[in-house]
């Protein structure tokens, strides 16, 4: 296998553990910088070019894209996955994760257990939005933060109001989130490699500090995985796109709680505290999924003039409830079932003689005009285009309007 490593720094711990593994795996590698590529969309096929030469050709390629580099670097991903080259991260995976809104909106539809987290910008949503995750204390986080960076544990709601105003007013966005008492100081790190976790660790922060990452000052230690935590993990870097990921969490009473899927973890510590080579297991993944680059199924099967991708709920009084896939009708109407979802269990390529049952979901392929009567109806928009009322603009009552207009505001723009 020729592998690529997407780097800024070539002598860091991790990037030099993965080279070194690929190296003693007989496999060639090169860490190539992020910032050194060019996008080449001149000619008919996508291309690279790296340090302005036309780019070799690479099996795999494995991003270690920093925060700070995140727009370029998931663009640099993205033009290697039109180039059918695989990753065991995807650009829209990094840029999933990236963002913890994006994260924790993707994730709560999935059933994954989280801490409870509002997100709110206007000044007199604040201490509602408080309340409703439980009252202070609270965490406030920064959309986008590594290595705890931007993570405040504010212990009244005066405090609160006050970091979150200030924040807002330098154009910060921020999440409002329950503090998790009973994990005070502590969290687990599965590291997650293809449909498995290949190593995990608890982290304590030291003092008084709840911050409990590495970068500051908190311990590790080797920790065996409850199965319910491994397979939350599992889950959540495949919700969000990722095979390659480490998955933290709280230990919360009722059970796991993810604060955050990293596309990019480090590897010293959890290798320190656990004596597993995690780079090598990162490695042979990549070499046996090297030949399966990452497809866009939506994009490719929607190439088909009159076919797509759309999922169908099996709800309590449809005539498929109880029925083999095979007798459902699908076939006839030229439909496909890609993958059966089940609670938080998922089927791929189910049989026809699968039975299906009230509340599952369906992935199909198929012709859009027969799945179109299988979907609930919703509103639409009328086809043809009406003429304007007469009266264009109904003002809003002066109690909905919000801030008066400045005194030089453009008339015509009112």
């Amino acid at each position: 296998m020729k592998l690529a490593i997407l780097s800024r720094s070539p002598r860091a711990y991790s990037t030099q553990r993965l080279r070194t593994a690929a190296l003693d795996r007989g496999h060639q590698v090169k860490v190539l910088d992020t910032l050194r590529f060019g996008i080449d969309l001149s000619t008919e096929e996508p291309d690279l070019r790296f340090r302005g030469k036309p780019l070799s050709t690479y099996d795999a390629v494995l991003p270690r894209i920093g925060a700070s580099v995140t727009y370029f670097g998931t663009a640099v991903v993205r033009q290697f996955e039109q180039m059918d080259v695989y990753t065991p991260n995807t650009a829209n995976g990094i840029m999933n994760s990236r963002d913890k809104l994006r994260a924790t909106q993707i994730l709560s539809r999935h059933s994954i257990g989280m801490p409870a987290t509002v997100f709110v910008r206007n000044r007199a949503e604040v201490s509602s939005a408080i309340d409703m995750v439980g009252g202070a204390p609270v965490v406030i986080k920064l959309l986008e933060g590594t290595q705890g960076i931007g993570v405040i544990l504010a212990p009244t709601k005066k405090v609160a109001e006050a970091i979150i105003e200030t924040l807002h007013g330098t154009n910060q966005q921020v999440l409002i989130q329950k503090f998790v008492k009973e994990s005070k100081g502590k969290d687990v790190r599965a590291l997650v490699v293809g449909d498995r976790v290949v190593a995990a660790m608890r982290r304590t922060a030291q003092g008084d500090e709840f911050r409990s990452n590495v970068h500051r000052g908190g311990t590790v230690e080797k920790v065996d995985l409850d199965p319910e935590y491994a397979d939350v993990a599992v889950r959540a870097a495949h919700i969000m796109g990722l095979r390659v990921a480490g998955v933290d969490m709280l230990e919360g009473a009722d059970g796991p709680l993810v604060m955050e899927v990293n596309s990019s973890p480090g590897l010293e510590g959890i290798e320190a505290a656990t004596k597993l080579d995690v780079a090598g297991a990162i490695v042979d993944f990549i070499a046996d999924q090297a030949g399966f680059p990452d497809i866009d199924v939506r994009q490719r099967l929607a190439v088909s003039t009159g076919y797509g991708v759309a999922e169908i709920a099996v709800m309590s009084g449809s005539e498929m409830v109880g029925k083999a896939l095979k007798d459902s009708g699908l076939p006839e109407k030229d439909v496909q079932v890609l993958t059966l979802h089940r609670g938080t269990k998922v089927v791929p390529n189910p049989s026809a003689s699968k039975v299906l049952e009230d509340g599952d979901r369906l992935l199909c392929f198929g012709r859009l005009e027969n799945m179109r009567s299988l979907i609930p109806a919703r509103s639409r928009r009328p086809k043809r285009v009406r003429k304007l009322p007469k009266t264009p603009i109904v003002e809003l009552p002066a109690e909905d309007s919000g801030a008066a207009p400045s005194s030089g505001e453009n008339p015509e723009e009112k």
